[in-house]
């Protein structure tokens, strides 16, 4: 078990729409339990200042976390959470800097295998959802034509349905102000190869399933996890897709469990 006063950081990575305040209820958990917690902005996202038309690419929309990566001290071993497209983003960092990171969580996450293409598990994620389910989400075309990218808003009715129908009413409101466009970048994701064996690959990987999540349906959920199985899996099963929002609780304990199994 790990040292209950082992300070361990810990870097939180938000999904597609979002920002680093839909971690403000985990983040003083952490906190209040003796760890360094590190929440950011991923480009275009939160109070970041770029905009999504600036973006080409899934790396320049990973850049912020890529760039704290790139200043931890290589004797440092974080903790990585992404969730839900942040998912994506974690690949990224650990085929970059495998050695400063000690296990990644996929918090009801896209979670890419070594095999196939980047893109491959949000294109099989798309695949299961029609047009109707999206509801009010937002699409639209940005960039070149030749880059063929396009943005979604998840509008008020998605929201309150799909991503936080067990949230407390006023995290509702709070998201409805906060979100901002966002994008997968699926012709930059299939245009490459899959991520290493030896980087991405060689980190040991936790994934957390939130069984009342309708975004991320449980069952595809489970599918990721057969397809590139991860070394430990745990679950939740009281919240909706935001659980840091619905359900802040008991993340923090599968965390803190987290914690003392592979900072021994």
């Amino acid at each position: 078990m790990a040292d209950a006063t082992q300070q361990v950081h810990i870097i939180l990575v938000h999904g597609i729409c979002h920002g680093a305040w839909c971690w403000y209820k985990l983040q003083p958990l952490l906190e209040a339990a003796g760890h360094r917690v590190t929440v950011l902005d991923l480009a275009a996202s939160g109070i970041n200042r770029r905009n999504l038309e600036d973006l080409h690419t899934f790396v320049d929309y990973s850049q912020p976390l890529l760039d704290l990566m790139a200043s931890i001290p290589q004797e440092e071993k974080v903790l990585l959470v992404g969730h839900s497209l942040g998912g994506m983003n974690l690949p990224f960092a650990m085929d970059m800097y495998p050695e400063k990171i000690k296990v990644a969580v996929f918090l009801t996450a896209l979670m890419p295998d070594t095999t196939n293409k980047p893109s491959y598990v949000a294109e099989q994620l798309l695949a299961g959802i029609s047009s109707e389910e999206w509801l009010d989400t937002e699409f639209k075309s940005f960039g070149s034509p030749e880059e063929n990218l396009t943005s979604l808003l998840f509008g008020p009715n998605y929201i309150s349905t799909n991503l936080y129908q067990l949230s407390p009413a006023e995290d509702v409101a709070l998201a409805n102000t906060l979100v901002r466009p966002g994008s997968l970048f699926l012709p930059d994701l299939e245009s490459r190869n899959p991520f290493s064996k030896e980087g991405y690959g060689s980190v040991k990987r936790v994934f957390i399933q939130c069984l009342q999540d309708r975004a991320i349906p449980i069952k595809f959920q489970r599918w990721q996890i057969s397809n590139f199985p991860p070394d430990q899996v745990k679950e939740i099963d009281t919240s909706d897709h935001m659980v840091m929002i619905s359900d802040p609780q008991n993340l923090y304990q599968r965390l803190l469990e987290i914690i003392a199994d592979y900072y021994a």
